[in-house]
């Protein structure tokens, strides 16, 4: 039986997704090259391989009953003390987050969180704090929007580089898959 690990995120529009993976490279986070810039909805998750068509289906009609929606991402936050991470925080599109990555997480998917779901972006993890305060500051004044058009099921490979494996449109979404950043 062979397992495989697995997240399911919103993916981010360019020049958005350029602009924070960016920013990630330029503070040394140690995944920058790893983990392209999302908002997670359902967090690394291992499964058997053979349920695999059960999770795609699960993911097809979750997204099946979403409508596009706008996400605006401001300003910078984090989860210090409890966790070295910077983020770029969701201002508007938090209620549809929150209610898809609970759709996602029924069914194949069903499983227990270790933190409250926080729908944000990442921009640093496990660097240094002086450059989580980098980060921190000179995030301060970010202000970006962008339409969610469906969800991304992503695989970690042999490498541990999260790639997007599958997109799945909300609706009857015709907007195509998110530009990837180069590499991925």
């Amino acid at each position: 039986m062979t397992r495989r690990d697995i997240g399911v995120a919103l993916g981010l529009p360019e020049p958005i997704c350029s602009q924070l993976q960016s920013w990630r490279e330029k503070l040394g986070d140690p995944s920058a090259r790893r983990i392209v810039p999302h908002v997670t909805l359902l967090p690394p998750t291992a499964i058997r391989s053979e349920r695999m068509a059960d999770v795609e289906e699960h993911l097809r009609r979750v997204a099946a009953e979403i409508s596009p929606f706008t996400v605006r991402l401001r300003g910078s936050a984090t989860f210090r003390p409890v966790s070295p991470v910077v983020f770029v925080p969701l201002v508007q599109g938090i209620g549809e987050c929150e209610l898809l990555a609970e759709a996602v997480r029924t069914g194949p998917l069903a499983r227990a969180l270790r933190f409250p779901y926080h729908p944000h972006v990442t921009v640093a993890q496990d660097v240094p704090d002086e450059a989580l305060e980098r980060g921190y500051q000179e995030l301060a004044g970010y202000d970006a929007s962008f339409r969610a058009w469906g969800l991304q099921l992503f695989e970690q490979d042999e490498n541990r580089v999260w790639r997007p494996q599958r997109d799945f449109p909300f609706g009857h979404a015709t907007v195509g898959p998110v530009a990837r950043p180069e590499g991925w």
